[in-house]
């Protein structure tokens, strides 16, 4: 894709951003979630708001990039003057409240711990229980900045829980897998069983039980 293209898909993608600018809402964070796939660890959210100008033009939907080039990425969004915060659900209220829930509730901690609170969320396909102005956006984190942002940070910042559980727990490759059922997953839960952190609730481990 040549540069020319690379930005005007860039200003595209603040399109819900300006509409809610022109209703007369000022301070619009984005919101995303990760890890309602894996078998073990919380899952995370992030909420962040953008400078109006930001000018990252590579943010994009986090799985669309390796891990190398989200952590050079995040690199480049924190280098802004975005506001961020990080919410989390852990395993007990995940295997608790079931995994939906669970995202939801990271989310809405995460817009709590904001040192700024929003009058207006943009959100990957999911509502949060506040009093807030929300658009819902399926595929939000292709089609909005300030949740690609926040997808971004969100991945990275998960990955660093898991790399970390990775020294507790060294048998299951959580460096590499973060959390998810890989073949290397499946062999070290056979092995050595489940661990605190692995989902109850979630098959194969609520068979292993």
């Amino acid at each position: 894709m040549k540069l020319e293209e690379i930005i005007d898909s860039f200003r595209i993608r603040f399109k819900f951003e300006n509409e809610l600018n022109d209703e007369g809402y000022q301070i619009i964070a984005g919101i995303d979630e990760v890890g309602r796939g894996c078998v073990a660890g919380p899952v995370v959210a992030c909420s962040c708001i953008l400078p109006a100008n930001f000018n990252v033009s590579e943010t994009y939907d986090s799985k669309r990039f390796n891990k190398r080039q989200r952590f050079l990425l995040e690199e480049e969004i924190k280098k802004t003057s975005c506001l961020f915060a990080f919410g989390e659900a852990s395993v007990t209220e995940i295997d608790l409240i079931n995994i939906y829930q669970s995202a939801r509730l990271a989310m809405k901690r995460s817009v709590m711990n904001l040192l700024q609170m929003p009058d207006a969320l943009l959100i990957d396909a999911m509502a949060v229980d506040l009093n807030l102005k929300q658009l819902k956006i399926i595929h939000g984190d292709q089609l909005s900045n300030s949740i690609a942002a926040a997808s971004i940070l969100a991945k990275c910042h998960r990955d660093r829980i898991m790399i970390k559980m990775a020294e507790k727990y060294p048998e299951y490759g959580f460096e590499r897998n973060v959390g998810y059922l890989t073949s290397e997953a499946k062999k070290a839960l056979l092995e050595y069983g489940i661990t605190p952190i692995h989902r109850k609730t979630f098959v194969p481990i609520s068979k292993l039980i």
